[in-house]
């Protein structure tokens, strides 16, 4: 199951307060200000700023 359009839209960084957004692969919500991905684990977003990896790493 996906996650609906209706979580992104309420969701945001927590580190900038930012918008994230899904990325290609499906597998994370990309911070273009922070330059994270937070990842997705059984479908459920990892929010948190300790498990984010580098968006180019």
């Amino acid at each position: 199951m996906a996650l609906s359009q209706e979580l992104l839209d309420i969701l945001a960084c927590p580190k900038c307060k930012g918008e994230v957004k899904l990325n290609q692969a499906g597998d994370g919500l990309v911070c273009n200000a922070c330059q994270l991905v937070y990842p997705i684990k059984d479908d459920i977003p990892v929010m948190l700023i300790d498990e984010a990896r580098p968006l180019n790493g």
